[in-house]
């Protein structure tokens, strides 16, 4: 298979652990993210600036799931350039907003990684009718 090809599955199945794994199953986190990862952000006033670790734990603990009822997230652009990339996703009715999340992702130690994520809020969930 063309290297672009399977670099592009590969990251495309980094952002199915992220959905998984954020619906509440951290193992996938775990998975996705580089250990060395961060998080960058703002929610409402509260900005965000801390190890991926902090959301992990943030999931676990989470009762009931920060992935609502309505929950939906779709991959909106996967952008690779040799070992490294953007990876863009639309979430829908996680923690009660909608948000755009933006994460760099990195082929390191013979694999790839996210890295990074950087997250806007865009808008409150719309409620279940």
């Amino acid at each position: 298979m063309d290297k672009r090809i399977s670099d592009h599955d590969a990251v495309a199945h980094l952002m199915q652990l992220y959905i998984d794994g954020s619906a509440g199953d951290t193992a996938k986190l775990v998975e996705a993210f580089h250990p060395e990862a961060r998080m960058f952000g703002q929610f409402g006033t509260v900005a965000r600036a801390v190890p991926i670790q902090s959301f992990i734990d943030r999931v676990a603990k989470a009762s009931p799931p920060l992935a609502g009822p309505n929950y939906q997230a779709r991959v909106a652009s996967i952008d690779l350039v040799g070992e490294a990339g953007v990876a863009t996703l639309v979430e829908q009715d996680y923690s009660g907003k909608n948000f755009v999340d933006w994460f760099s992702v990195a082929k390191l130690e013979g694999r790839w990684w996210i890295v990074n994520k950087t997250y806007v809020v865009t808008g409150d969930a719309p409620t279940a009718s």
